[in-house]
């Protein structure tokens, strides 16, 4: 796939740029962590996923480790003891996440026609997980936002994607779950899908694929 190629063979997209969570894979509630180890409901995302929180850790600044020990730091004070809290974010880190096997095949057959890659907004711990869930493979590039120090919906991360795959932003197809991501993504030229439905996706990727 060239992005000088004759008019009449050219496909409508050179590169697919596809999110993680929330798309290609899914993780299991908090709520039994939480009630095993006496946490209010919802307070783990919350801790979690609190700006001053989530955006170093998915930015590069501190390592996934860091963050979990402050997240773990962040529920002692809810639940009154360290021990516990780090109890919690312990199970909470081993959990594994499913992965959608269908959007995998979908990729797969997309990697023959046209360049595949990741665009998580990832710790420094997501290499290491895709390859325990055999997704390491899947795309030929992964921009994981904590080794790049720009994170999605920043522009210059969706433009530092089209460089790894070879492509202008105008050949991207950006496919991610949170729309604020896929706003972002079309506003630097990409056409961006948010991703609700495996259908809709699969729709998209018609021009590349057929039916």
């Amino acid at each position: 796939m060239t992005e000088n190629c004759p008019a009449s063979s050219c496909l409508p997209y050179a590169a697919v740029l596809c999110d993680v969570d929330g798309v290609l894979r899914h993780w299991p509630a908090d709520i039994e962590i939480e009630h095993a180890h006496g946490l209010p409901a919802g307070s783990l995302a919350a801790a979690a996923f609190a700006p001053a929180r989530i955006n170093p850790a998915i930015t590069g600044e501190i390592t996934d480790e860091q963050w979990r020990s402050a997240v773990a730091a962040d529920l002692a004070t809810i639940c009154g003891s360290d021990k516990r809290a780090r109890a919690a974010v312990t199970a909470w880190s081993d959990r594994a996440p499913s992965v959608d096997l269908e959007l995998v095949a979908l990729l797969t057959r997309v990697r023959e026609v046209a360049r595949v890659a990741l665009v998580p907004n990832g710790t420094t711990r997501l290499e290491q997980d895709l390859a325990r869930q055999g997704l390491d493979s899947l795309a030929h590039t992964v921009v994981n936002t904590a080794r790049i120090g720009i994170a999605k919906p920043d522009p210059r991360a969706y433009r530092i994607a089209a460089e790894r795959v070879g492509a202008t932003t105008e050949r991207c197809l950006f496919v991610d779950d949170i729309a604020a991501n896929v706003t972002a993504a079309r506003e630097t030229g990409m056409t961006g899908l948010h991703y609700r439905r495996i259908d809709e996706l699969r729709t998209a990727l018609t021009p590349l694929l057929g039916r």
